[in-house]
């Protein structure tokens, strides 16, 4: 398993893992950009059945779910414990970090 970041539990890490062993069909890059789009465009969902209708395109719910657990890994959204989706990404920030580093403790 890899490295586990600050935001990421170990749970989240073993449901992640988990998911990619059952995945038969991996999404196309357009599907996850797609559905990444959207989330950071309206910047929350109540909930995952809020957003899988909201999609301009239909995709099938497990392929929902393997985006989001995706994106939730990659540290762009957090998925509340009452199922509310929020984007968190900020590439602004991100950005500046990278260009300035950080600083020593």
């Amino acid at each position: 398993m890899q490295e586990l970041g600050t935001r990421q539990t170990r749970h989240e890490a073993y449901c992640f893992e988990e998911i990619k062993k059952e995945v038969i069909h991996y999404p196309s890059l357009k599907t996850v950009l797609m559905v990444e789009e959207l989330i950071e465009k309206r910047g929350e969902f109540k909930n995952k059945r809020q957003l899988w209708v909201a999609l301009p395109k239909s995709i099938m719910y497990q392929t929902l779910i393997m985006i989001l657990a995706y994106l939730e890994h990659s540290g762009k959204i957090i998925i509340d414990r009452d199922g509310s989706i929020l984007w968190i990404w900020n590439p602004k920030l991100a950005n500046k970090v990278l260009r300035n580093g950080t600083r020593k403790l």
